[in-house]
Order: structure tokens, then C-alpha cells, then sequence
């Protein structure tokens, strides 16, 4: 079974060439039953229970499952196919009931209990830290529910479990089914060479003439950025915002709205059975925040703050679109298009000048570079690791010995059958085990417009925000220096504060040392012109406030979706988003417009009333970035002492201990405001 099973190999990574749908799950099914009897033993009665038998041990049973599982997940996200699909939901399926099963395993939470009162007070911090985070997860699962409400929760974890698979499908092909073929190169007009570029590769792709509009970003972005042609710029808008709904071109084909109402459904049933009041209760059991009105105090002050700056840069965009646009009434359509238009005007900066200096090549040299001079770490492409496409690429990360202590996976570039979207995640978590440790290693994916025939791929200033931002992620996750993977990396840190070392690494992109680095035209090789670099700090703020009250619509419209739920009416969610829009929105978009339908993040990707955990974060790494600004920036010993006391320590111990300890005091909220240029 292990040879003939790529999956149950015993190897350092997966074999990506050799993995087929019909591997998944009798690896899986294989895994399962062994650590069913593996907990079974560790059970039995007259076992010994000590951190070995029973914390160490449970730690190696899950890294099997995850050597297993985690290749398979990644392959859903970035090769999906219906063979595949099948298979990745029947293997889940079992997943999901097993996980409900050990959550609730009395026996194994009593072993837990006795390693905690035996050893707990004698053991060091990382130790200590995995027992607590394993009996709070036990209690989070239901093992003190008796029945009926035992069985009804893990139902319930299995039905969640499958919905948001699917809803995160439905999203995927609603995406993929739309396309709009053009022939006549006039009715792109307003869209730059690079856009193009891309809409025509799209085009061959599928053996067609001309240019192929999609709803993958690249597409939508070229669109309603540029596109002069405002009928074109509403029919993909009426797409992509109406994706996976009751509304739009494929109207009730993927419609999540069920999906939605079950969802939050059974959200709310599971929080009760555990004794919250609610949901986003429930959330926070998890996170740093400490009640749901210490968070919905959090977002209302920062709307106070942000929606008068931005009814003004709202206001500003219309007269400009009346009088040099000829938009007397400004769409949701036209804002984008707008919004470039006046930036164009305003700071004399076209993304367009900016793009040829961002090559991808060039981008990922330079993110390496700024890494290895804050952490003295450095990265090597290899070339003998078998990968799911041949965009992806392979990354040893070295040590100032040149020792390799780690490993990144990269798929940089959009395609079909590719979710949507930026992310980290893991594929080996850091684990040793007796003499054996097992390296991290990360898989970092984005969805950039690919290379054409003239050109690499070439990527806005958006796009450097967001590589840096993901491997930020993988940073947090590859530096641990924990030797359980349970609490080590990104694994048990508070929700809330996960994204500090990503939304943190994102200011080095605006940073003139690290864009020397690698800023530089594809075609010259010059550098980026100081007075272009200038326009691009000085747009930096440009609608702020209008991004910012976007962001806090997300976020509150998630948090009252789950905290406000009420089984008698039902999710209501146009109507509690329309609730959320009065509060903090200065442009409201038409009432089929249907965002939430394809809103991912909360409905299939883990931040359900969690989603204002970006802006809670956004504090800590604009705070903690000002430490680095007081010593210049890219300065070794403040990258160390990040590395010491933020990336390397996990969730061994509260996060904002981990922020005090580094930042010498407790976050001020402040320096969000003056991140986004906004007055304190």
C-alpha cells in the first residue's frame, strides 16, 4: 500500500507528479484507521499517561494525517478537476466526522487532563501551552455535551464541514463559466498593452481569435480599471458581484443563497449547544479581542474616523466624473475607472509607468533580498522537486550557515481550475520527534496576470503588496523555532493577530531601500525614477477613507451576520448588510449586487466573525513597523528581535505578550491611523 500509494510514502515532500484522485481516499481511510487504534491503546485501560504517551504522541498521529492530507487540500485549491473533487469530498467527509469523534473523546480528554495535573506545572512554556490549547479544544468541540447534543454537534461539524466546500466550489465555477469573447480590439479601448496582453493569452488558451474577458482577477481588474467602454465595464461588474447568486448571467446555476442560510444556521445551533450566546461569541474564544463589544466598539471608531474622509474623496470622484468623465451619475462600475482617472490627473501616476518595474522575477529576488537582511536567511530554487503545474517552483530556505532548515512551494499565476484570491499554507509543519525533525515547509499561491509572449509577468504595485503580504504569512510559519506543530508557526496563534507579520512585511514595499533592491525596468534595467517613486508615496493615501470604510463594511457585515442571528428570521443577509451599509458605506451599490454569495473568507475559508481580524491586526503591524522605522528601517537587530519574539515563538505563549515583548509596551491604536493617513 505504502509504494504503491504516492500519499502514504514516507518522503520529506509530496510526489505531486504521482498523486492521482483514485490515492486519496484509501490514504486517507489507511491513516484514519491507524490513529483510531493508535488512540485506542493510548486509552486502554491501565496506560500510562505522561507528555510522551499522550501529547507527543497525538502530535505525531496528526502530522501523518497532514503529510497526507495537506497535499491533497492544496491540489483541491490549485488543480481542481471533477475527478479530483469527488474524491477530495469523500475523503473530507471522513476527515470531518473523525475530528468531531476525537473532539469529543472523554477518555482522551481525561489522559489530556492527567498529563495537565500531573506534569503541567513542571514542564516548560511550549509544553504547557499545548495542553492548554488542546483541553480548550476539547471543550470547544463538545466533550463535556451529553446526548443527544453530543451527536447532534458532530452532525452538525460534518453538514459545516461539506457546505463549505461547496460553497467555496459553487464560487470557483460560478467564476469559471462566464466569459466574454471580443473580436474588434476598439472595444477594449482604454485598456493598456499589458491588459491586453493578458485578455488575448486568455483567448488562446481556449483556441479563440481575438481577447477573452473572464472573471479571473487579472481580467476584472484590466476592466473596470481602464476599460473605456462603460457598457463592457457593467457587464463584467454585473458578473463578477453577482457570482454564485439568485442574481446575474447564471443566475440559481450556483447559487449559494441555501448554502448561506444553513451555514449561519448551524453556526448558531453549535454555538448554543456549547453554551455561547451566539457565533461570533463562540469566535472569540479563539482570538484576542475580548467580548463582541469590545469588537463592534473597535470598528465603530474606526468608522467614525473614516467615513467623513471618505464622503469627501467620494464627493471629489463625482465632480471629477461629472466634469472631465461625462458620468453624471456616478455607478459602482465607473468607480474604478474614475478613481484612475482622477489619481492619473492628481499625482501624474499611471499604474501602467509603474508595472515594467515590477518584473515578477525581479519582485521575488528583491523580497528575498529584504528577508535575508532582516533575518539573514536566504532562499535557493531547486530544481529536483516534483510540483502540480509548471508555473509552481520550489524554494530552499537556508540558514547563515547555508544550512537548509525549510522549504517554500510558489504558484504565482491565475488559470482555470485555480481558486481565486492570495494565501499561505502549510504543507510540513516543524516537528521533532526523538532524533528526527521534520523541516517546515509553506505553500504560498497568488493569482497574477501571467507572462506574454513580450513580456514576464509584470505586477502593479498591488500585486508587490500582496507577495509580500503572503510571504509574511509563510515567514510566520517557516522561522518557528517551536518544536510542535500544534503551537508552532502560524498553528494556535490568536486569530486576530495572525496577519500581524503579514500586513506588516507589506511596508517594505513601500520602502525606497528595499525597492532599490529590485524595482527595476524589465527592458532597462533602470531603477525606479525618484519622482515616479514620489507620485507613488504621495498617492499612497489616495481614498483611504474609501478603502477603509470598505474594509470595516466586511467586517462588521460578518460580525453582525453571526452575532445578531436569529432562527426565527433566518440570515437576512441582504438585509443585515444593508443594515451595515447605512452605518459606515458612502456608495451603495444596486440591490442585485450580491458580494456576499462569493465572500469566501467567511463562508468557506475559516475568518466566520472573524473577518475584523485584518483592521485588529492592521494595529499591531503598523505599530510594530514604527519600531523598525526609529532604526531605519531595514535593520538586522530589530528583524532579529522580531524573529525572536513575534515569528519564532508561535503560540507558546498570548499574543500580545509576544507584541509587548517586542514592542516594549502595549499596541497603540494610533499608528493605524497614521498608516492610512488619517489624523490620530
Amino acid at each position: 500500500m505504502t509504494t504503491a500509494n504516492p500519499l502514504l510514502a514516507d518522503a520529506a515532500l509530496p510526489a505531486f507528479d504521482a498523486i492521482r484522485p483514485e490515492h486519496v481516499l484509501p490514504a486517507v481511510e489507511a491513516v484514519l484507521a491507524d490513529y483510531r487504534g493508535a488512540i485506542a491503546a493510548m486509552t486502554a485501560e491501565g496506560a500510562r499517561h505522561d507528555f510522551a504517551r499522550v501529547m507527543l504522541a497525538q502530535e505525531r498521529l496528526e502530522q501523518r494525517l497532514n503529510t497526507v492530507w495537506s497535499p491533497v487540500s492544496h491540489l483541491h485549491s490549485v488543480a481542481d478537476s471533477k475527478p479530483l473533487r469527488e474524491a477530495y469530498d469523500a475523503a473530507l467527509e471522513k476527515i470531518t466526522d473523525f475530528s468531531a469523534e476525537l473532539g469529543q473523546n472523554r477518555a482522551l480528554y481525561a489522559a489530556v487532563k492527567a498529563v495537565a495535573d500531573a506534569e503541567g506545572d513542571a514542564l516548560p512554556a511550549d509544553r504547557r501551552a499545548l495542553i492548554e490549547h488542546s483541553l480548550r479544544d476539547f471543550r470547544l468541540s463538545g466533550v463535556a455535551l451529553e446526548e443527544p447534543a453530543r451527536s447532534r454537534y458532530r452532525a452538525i461539524a460534518n453538514e459545516l464541514s461539506k457546505l463549505g466546500t461547496a460553497f467555496a466550489n459553487a464560487v470557483l465555477d460560478a467564476t469559471d463559466a462566464w466569459q466574454h469573447h471580443i473580436t474588434d480590439e476598439r472595444d477594449l479601448a482604454g485598456i493598456p498593452a499589458s491588459g491586453r496582453a493578458v485578455l488575448r493569452q486568455y483567448a488562446k488558451e481556449q483556441d479563440l481569435d481575438g481577447y477573452l474577458v473572464t472573471l479571473k482577477q487579472p481580467a476584472v481588474q484590466a476592466v473596470m480599471t481602464y476599460a473605456d467602454d462603460r457598457k463592457l465595464r457593467e457587464k463584467v461588474y454585473w458578473a463578477y458581484q453577482t457570482r454564485a447568486s439568485d442574481q446575474g448571467p447564471d443566475a440559481g446555476t450556483y447559487d449559494n443563497s441555501e448554502r448561506i442560510e444553513r451555514l449561519l444556521a448551524l453556526r448558531h445551533e453549535a454555538a448554543q449547544l456549547l453554551g455561547f450566546a451566539n457565533a461570533a461569541e463562540e469566535s472569540l474564544a479563539t482570538k484576542m479581542a475580548e467580548s463582541t463589544q469590545t469588537v463592534l466598539d473597535f470598528l465603530a471608531d474606526l468608522a467614525a474616523r473614516a467615513k467623513p474622509v471618505a464622503r469627501k474623496e467620494l464627493d471629489t470622484l463625482r465632480a471629477f466624473a461629472a466634469e472631465h468623465l461625462d458620468l453624471a451619475n456616478l455607478e459602482p462600475w465607473d468607480t474604478g475607472y474614475a478613481a484612475e482617472k482622477l489619481r492619473q490627473q492628481r499625482y501624474a501616476l499611471d499604474e501602467e509607468q509603474i508595472k515594467p518595474y515590477f518584473p515578477l522575477p525581479s519582485v521575488i529576488d528583491g523580497l528575498f533580498a529584504v528577508t535575508q537582511r532582516l533575518y539573514g536567511i536566504a532562499l535557493k530554487p531547486r530544481e529536483d522537486v516534483a510540483t502540480w503545474h509548471p508555473d509552481a517552483r520550489y524554494y530552499d530556505v537556508l540558514d547563515a550557515d547555508g544550512r537548509v532548515f525549510a522549504g517554500v512551494y510558489m504558484d504565482l499565476y491565475a488559470r482555470s481550475g485555480k481558486r481565486g484570491g492570495a494565501w499561505m499554507d502549510v504543507c510540513r509543519s516543524r516537528f521533532r520527534d526523538g532524533e528526527t525533525l521534520q523541516l517546515p515547509v509553506a505553500y504560498l499561491t497568488c493569482n497574477f496576470a501571467p507572462p506574454t509572449e513580450d513580456a514576464p509577468a509584470l505586477l502593479t504595485h498591488d500585486d508587490v503588496l500582496t507577495l509580500f503580504h503572503e510571504f509574511g504569512h509563510g515567514l510566520h510559519h517557516l522561522l518557528t523555532e517551536v518544536d510542535l506543530p500544534s503551537i508552532g508557526g502560524i498553528d494556535g496563534v490568536e486569530w486576530d493577530a495572525v496577519e500581524l507579520p503579514s500586513q506588516f512585511m507589506e511596508n517594505f514595499a513601500w520602502n525606497r531601500d528595499a525597492l532599490d533592491l529590485f524595482a527595476r525596468h524589465y527592458q532597462t534595467g533602470e531603477r525606479l525614477p525618484d519622482d515616479l517613486f514620489q507620485r507613488m508615496l504621495d498617492a499612497r493615501h489616495f481614498h483611504a477613507g474609501l478603502f477603509l470604510v470598505r474594509q470595516l463594511e466586511f467586517g462588521l457585515f460578518d460580525f453582525h451576520l453571526h452575532l445578531d442571528y436569529d432562527p426565527e428570521r433566518g440570515a437576512r443577509t441582504m438585509a443585515v448588510l444593508e443594515q451595515v451599509r447605512r452605518q459606515v458605506a458612502v456608495l451603495h451599490p444596486p440591490a442585485w449586487q450580491r458580494f456576499p454569495h462569493a465572500f469566501t473568507h467567511i463562508f468557506a475559508g475559516g475568518y466566520a466573525a472573524g473577518y475584523y481580524s485584518y483592521l485588529w491586526a492592521e494595529v499591531l503591524s503598523a505599530d510594530a513597523f514604527e519600531r523598525f522605522e526609529q532604526a531605519g528601517v531595514i535593520d538586522r537587530e530589530t528583524g532579529e528581535a522580531f524573529r525572536r519574539e513575534i515569528l519564532s515563538v508561535g503560540a507558546t505563549r498570548p499574543a500580545l505578550e509576544s507584541f509587548v515583548a517586542f514592542r516594549g509596551r502595549a499596541p497603540e491604536p494610533a499608528a493605524l491611523l497614521r498608516s492610512y493617513g488619517l489624523a490620530a
